[in-house]
Order: C-alpha cells, then sequence, then structure tokens
C-alpha cells in the first residue's frame, strides 16, 4: 500500500479559459487510489480547477484520507533567484510574493509577462525572463533568449538537469515552456496551501501532514505515455493519458519506495525544489501498468462432475455452472457516453437529489397553502419563476406569482393552481377551489435522494439508466471490461463461405452465427477463423485465445473420434470434462480449462450448437461477465402441433408464434439450419415422458429472452 491513500495529479495551462468539452493543452486532473484510476477530469481555467481541488481536498479530508497532490510546473527557481526578489533564500516567501502580483481574470487573462518585466529589472542585464508573444511589447522582457548571460542565477535547476527536462522556467513562451505555468501555478499553489495546511515536499517536513503537495513532470513516464496512446481504440488527448498514468504510477508505489524517491534529492532542492521520481523513473513506468481489479482466475478442476455421474440432466450441468464460475472481468471507470451495454462494477450512488428542489409540475401560479372550496382572488407579485431561473425573492403570504414547468417553487410557495383553470388581469388572479396543499408541485428527492443506491451491481446499463446518473450528478461510472469471446471452427470439411467447395466440404456455418451472437450478448469477439484438423495449428490457436479473451468457443471436434481434436487437448492439458448432457439436440459438451481461460466445445452441427450456446453458454458467460446468472424468460403458450416424447431427455425444438400458437419446424433434423432463422425461439419440452395434442400448454422461449440485459 502507499503512503498516501489518494493521489491527485495535475496537468497546468497558462493559457485563457477553455470552451466547454475535453480539449488538449489544457488543465487535467487524475485521481488514483492503490495503484487504480478513479477519474480523469478536464477543467476549463485555473479558476475552476482552484475551486474543484478546494472542494476535493476539503472532502478527502473529510474521508479521513490522506492526499499526494502532484503538479506538472516547477515549484521554485535556480539557487538565488528567490533571495534576488524577496531578500530570503525561502521558496514559500516567493510563492507569498508572487500571489500578492498576479492578476489571473475569470477568462484566464493575466499579467505574467508585466510581472516577468518588474522581476527582470531586479537583475543586472538582460532576462533572466525571456519569451513573449509580441516582439514590441514589454520591452524589459526580450524576445529571444540570445544575450542572456545567466551569471546571476543559472538557467536551469538541479532537478533540470537530473530529469532531462526539455524547458527551463523562465522561458514564458515558444514550446515547449514551463515559465509561464509557474507564474500562474505558484499563487494557486500558495493560496491551497493556506487553506488546506498543506506540506510542500522538499521545502518543509511531510510526515505528519494530511495534505503534500509535489512537483513531477511527465516526461519521466514517456515510454509509457506512448504505448498508451499508440494501444488506444480511441482518440484519447495525451494531457489526459498523462495524468492517469502518473496518478496511478504514484498511488501504487509501496511506503519504502515512496520513501526512497522522496529522500533521494540534493541539498539545491531545499530552495529550488525538485521533480519527484527523478532517478526513479523505470519504478514510475512499470507502476503505470496499474494494479486492475480483476477476479481470480478458474480453477481447473472448476468443470468436473461428481463422482459416479455419467449421464447430467440439463438443470444438474446448469447448477453446476453457476456454482462453479465467477466474474473474469476487470474493472474500469467510464464516462456515460461509453457505458451503455456494460455491465455495472459497483452500483453508483446518487450525488444529489432529483429533483434537486421542490419545483412545479405545471404551468400556473404558485402561493402557499390549499384552497377551500368557492371563488379566490389572490394578488400577483412581480416577476415569475422559470425553469434554470428561479426568482430571487420571497412570496408574501397570501400573493401568488407566475411559475412555469419545472421551476423551482421560490421561497413561499408551496401550492400551484394550474394556468388553464386562472383568469388574470396581470394584477390579481381569480380561481375556484378546492385545491389540494402542495397540489400540481414535486418535492425534493421525491424521484431519488441524495446518497441513494440508484442501480444494482451486475445491471446492464441502458439509455434510461444513463438519464437517471446524469440527472443525479454522475457524469462517471465503474464498469466491467466487456467480456472478450474467442471462436474456433474445427473441421478439414469447412471452408470460407463464397470460396470455391470441393467433394466433401461444407461451408462454414457455425463462425459467422456465434460471431453474431456474441455481439449481440455484448460481447466482444475474437474471430480465429477455421482450424483444419491439424493437433498443432490448433494447439496455437487455444494459446492465443487464451492469451487475448476471456472465454473460447470452439464448435466441432468436440466428442472422442479420432479427429475430434479439441477433446483430445483439453485432456492432454489435464482439464477436460466431457458432460455427456441429457438434451436433444446437442449431448456432447467439452468444457475444460485451456491456460486459465475457460473453454466451451460445442457440438459441430449448426442446430445443436446454437442451442447449447443459449441454454449453457449464454447464462455462464453472462455471469462471467459481470451481469449475473440469469434464466431466459418463456410464457406458456397453446401447442400448434402434436408430438409424443420419450423420457430420458430435455428437447428443444425450433419454434414460432403464430395467431397466439405455438407453432414448430417441420423437421427436427439437426442438420436443417434454415429450421434456425425459420424459428423466432425455442419450445422447451421436459425431461420425462410427454404427449402433446393441439391446444396443450407448452413452454415458448423467445430468441430475444436469451440477450444480456
Amino acid at each position: 500500500m502507499s503512503a498516501f491513500d489518494t493521489v491527485v495529479v495535475v496537468d497546468w495551462s497558462a493559457g485563457k479559459r477553455q470552451p466547454e468539452g475535453p480539449r488538449k493543452d489544457a488543465i487535467w486532473t487524475g485521481v488514483a487510489r492503490a495503484g487504480r484510476d478513479v477519474a480523469q477530469d478536464y477543467h476549463r481555467g485555473r479558476r475552476e480547477v482552484e475551486a474543484w481541488l478546494d472542494d476535493f481536498l476539503a472532502a478527502e479530508n473529510a474521508a479521513g484520507r490522506r492526499v499526494l497532490a502532484a503538479f506538472d510546473f516547477p515549484f521554485g527557481y535556480p539557487s538565488g533567484f528567490a533571495r534576488r526578489v524577496t531578500g530570503t533564500d525561502d521558496p514559500l516567501a516567493l510563492w507569498s510574493w508572487l500571489n500578492d502580483r498576479i492578476i489571473d481574470s475569470e477568462t484566464g487573462e493575466n499579467n505574467r509577462f508585466d510581472l516577468a518585466e518588474e522581476i527582470n529589472r531586479l537583475f543586472p542585464g538582460e532576462g533572466p525572463f525571456w519569451g513573449k508573444p509580441s516582439v514590441d511589447r514589454w520591452p524589459d522582457l526580450p524576445y529571444r533568449k540570445a544575450g542572456i548571460a545567466y551569471d546571476v542565477v543559472p538557467e536551469r535547476r538541479q532537478a533540470d538537469l537530473a530529469a532531462k527536462a526539455s524547458s527551463s522556467c523562465f522561458q514564458l513562451f515558444f514550446n515547449p515552456t514551463v515559465g509561464s505555468q509557474t507564474l500562474t501555478g505558484l499563487p494557486v499553489l500558495h493560496r491551497l496551501r493556506q487553506r488546506h495546511a498543506a506540506a510542500v515536499w522538499p521545502f518543509e517536513d511531510t510526515e505528519a501532514a494530511s495534505v503534500v503537495f509535489a512537483e513531477i513532470w511527465p516526461g519521466l513516464i514517456e515510454p509509457a505515455v506512448k504505448a498508451a496512446l499508440a494501444s488506444s481504440s480511441a482518440e484519447e488527448i495525451r494531457d489526459q493519458v498523462q495524468v492517469r498514468l502518473l496518478a496511478r504510477a504514484l498511488s501504487a508505489l509501496t511506503p519504502s519506495d515512496l520513501r526512497v524517491m522522496m529522500a533521494d534529492v540534493p541539498h539545491e532542492a531545499r530552495e529550488e525544489a525538485w521533480i519527484l521520481g527523478t532517478g526513479h523513473a523505470d519504478m514510475l513506468i512499470e507502476k503505470t501498468s496499474g494494479a486492475q481489479l480483476t477476479p481470480p482466475p478458474l480453477s481447473n478442476d472448476c468443470f468436473a462432475l461428481p463422482q459416479g455421474v455419467d449421464w447430467t440432466p440439463v438443470d444438474q450441468a446448469l447448477r453446476l455452472l453457476r456454482d462453479r464460475l465467477h466474474v473474469v472481468t476487470a474493472v474500469e471507470e467510464v464516462s456515460l457516453e461509453a457505458a451503455l451495454g456494460r455491465v455495472l462494477a459497483e452500483a453508483p450512488v446518487a450525488k444529489r437529489s432529483n429533483p434537486p428542489q421542490p419545483n412545479t409540475a405545471v404551468d400556473g401560479y404558485g402561493f402557499a397553502g390549499g384552497r377551500g372550496e368557492g371563488p379566490h382572488i389572490l394578488p400577483l407579485i412581480e416577476g415569475r419563476a422559470a425553469a434554470g431561473v428561479p426568482f430571487a425573492g420571497q412570496v408574501p403570504a397570501g400573493y401568488a406569482i407566475r411559475v412555469l414547468t419545472g421551476a423551482a417553487l421560490p421561497e413561499g410557495v408551496d401550492t400551484v393552481v394550474l394556468e388553464e383553470d386562472v383568469r388574470s388581469d396581470g394584477a390579481a388572479i381569480a380561481f375556484f377551489g378546492p385545491l389540494k396543499g402542495g397540489a400540481n408541485t414535486r418535492k425534493a428527492g421525491e424521484d431519488v435522494t441524495a446518497g441513494e443506491v440508484i442501480l444494482p451491481e451486475g445491471r446492464v446499463l441502458t439509455p434510461a439508466d444513463l438519464a437517471l446518473a446524469s440527472a443525479v450528478g454522475l457524469a462517471r461510472l465503474k464498469v466491467r471490461k466487456p467480456l472478450r469471446v474467442a471462436v474456433i471452427s474445427t473441421g478439414d470439411e469447412l471452408v470460407e463461405p463464397g470460396a470455391e467447395a470441393g467433394l466433401g466440404q461444407i461451408y462454414d456455418a457455425n463462425r459467422p452465427m456465434l460471431l453474431a451472437l456474441m455481439r449481440q450478448f455484448g460481447f466482444e469477439t475474437l474471430d480465429l477463423g477455421r482450424i483444419p484438423d491439424d493437433r498443432a495449428t490448433l494447439r496455437a490457436a487455444l494459446d492465443r485465445a487464451a492469451a487475448e479473451a476471456d472465454v473460447v468457443l470452439t464448435s466441432g471436434g468436440a466428442s472422442a473420434g479420432d479427429e475430434d481434436h479439441v477433446s483430445a487437448l483439453l485432456r492432454e492439458a489435464g482439464a477436460m470434462q466431457e458432460w455427456r448432457i441429457a438434451l436433444k439436440p446437442g449431448r456432447p459438451l467439452a468444457l475444460g480449462m485451456w491456460g486459465g481461460t475457460p473453454v466451451f466445445g460445442l457440438p459441430g452441427n449448426p442446430v445443436a450448437a446454437l442451442v447449447c450456446t443459449l441454454i449453457f453458454a449464454r447464462p455462464a458467460m453472462g455471469l462471467m461477465a459481470g451481469a449475473g446468472w440469469s434464466e431466459p424468460l418463456g410464457f406458456d403458450l397453446p401447442a400448434a402441433f402434436a408430438k409424443r416424447k420419450k423420457p430420458g431427455r430435455r428437447e428443444y425444438l425450433r419454434a414460432r408464434v403464430r395467431a397466439g400458437q405455438v407453432e414448430v419446424f417441420k423437421s427436427e433434423g439437426s442438420g436443417r439450419i434454415s429450421g434456425l432463422s425459420w424459428a423466432e425461439g425455442l419450445v422447451e419440452l421436459p425431461d420425462g415422458a410427454l404427449e402433446i395434442t393441439p391446444g396443450d400448454p407448452v413452454r415458448f422461449i423467445p430468441y430475444a429472452s436469451f440477450t444480456l440485459g
């Protein structure tokens, strides 16, 4: 565990206030705990991020968590600078001096170039500050570095040299630069330090501080940042990636790691500051991989049948799967925009109530208290309340005010009369009672109250869920990563659809069906193609599947014949169980583990492959995905067919509903693939003997009831 409960990393900017929406070269914060990402947030300007940090640090303190707050700009200047400016070597006195002089407006307009001119006039000759957007303005601030001697103070700090940082804190313009960030950032740190009693490393003793400020530099983990950007499936903003990885790495450090880093500083750092992690970049990069919240692997014997069991009834097979499998997907936090169809890993809690304040449900007129029978006349006060534009004053007793739908109820209003029931001359309103107190209003929190769990863990998120999360102030949710399913077809007889099929060859129907089915379930797919009846090739495919997927689906080769290589390889690995299930169609279902990844060996027959997938693999994979075990929803309807069934096996017939009755496909042959397309679901017939005549109730399970969610 880290010496800090929470790490927040701030990527600073000296620019003007940015527009809405995530942008590069702006201010970003990244929060992590115990090596796990919590959030990354975009902030439009320095005023906004200072307010955010105030709230954040106060909340962490209230929760009893110790915080390391790391900022990506210099905390100090080269030796001798502070004394020249303030008369003392104390770098924190320089923070205070800058805070007294910097002007930084709400729009981000600031006087940093004027302030740099003022400081330059304290030094002989040119500099030390240089760089500006205009050649002619600020005459005491050089446009270029040429001609600046840096004989009174060095150009770079010892920290910059040791970390090979790319810019000097005296460079205010032209990339790469941190000089302007320092002049605008240190005053903010000065104020936050005072308000939250923060200790600044390495200037102060940090052992007893609940909040510690430290300087960092993203360049220390540049290889990890480049790798993350290269592997990202979305166009991520570099600043967001940097704060995420740095916060993750710092929060994953052990207390001993952190002590070594914080003690490994030269004497000059007491005045100049130091970049945390300098000399330990490899350790930080290693920690950027993070401690992902990943469940333990399944055991190799999780599919073992009880002693003496040969033919396995369907219900027993399902119980065994439900009892022995568990969630295998890791946890991540995503924005609402990316959350649709994802499985909640943690039950979200409302940040605020919905509605947040009492409000009106209709257009009309508001006042205090109900009214009895008969006519009522109330004088109107000037003004109105509208959604998003509340009335600032108080409505006196006996008076009314104009209110519009969704408006927060003004003080002195608890009842609203519908506009259609009122006559008004602009000065007063008239209406007939009775009108119950509280009529046509909504109470604060009558839908959801702050602190209330709004959705259960394991829920597959719908558009309506995202609306609810947004309404209660949530912008991000903790979800499971999508289950990744590898699909393999086996057999020399298979050829790709559209290719030339030779004598004895058939087109691969299973793989397109299974891949589409997995995507319909909400899973990610890995298509490993058609594998011939060659054990070495199949072994290589299983190796890749185990490395890149959470579950493997194979079709064909699952029985005990000479060319049944799936079952043969699973036996070689010592993790093969052939479940002879009392099921029609289907029967043999090879279950095993390959490299710690569960393998469902489905029959090669497309009809049997689909039935086994829907009945067994679907609920098992839903459980592994974090959505829990689900039973398909079926309902009883009258049969439009006749059938006599022997005891011993459960049967599933391809079926559809017409005129309120269930029809079944004309043939029960497992080779009739057209029946899968013809059907809209399955009829489930129980294990025992049965005779069905037209009109008898049968259980129909629509295909749609097998989908995730």
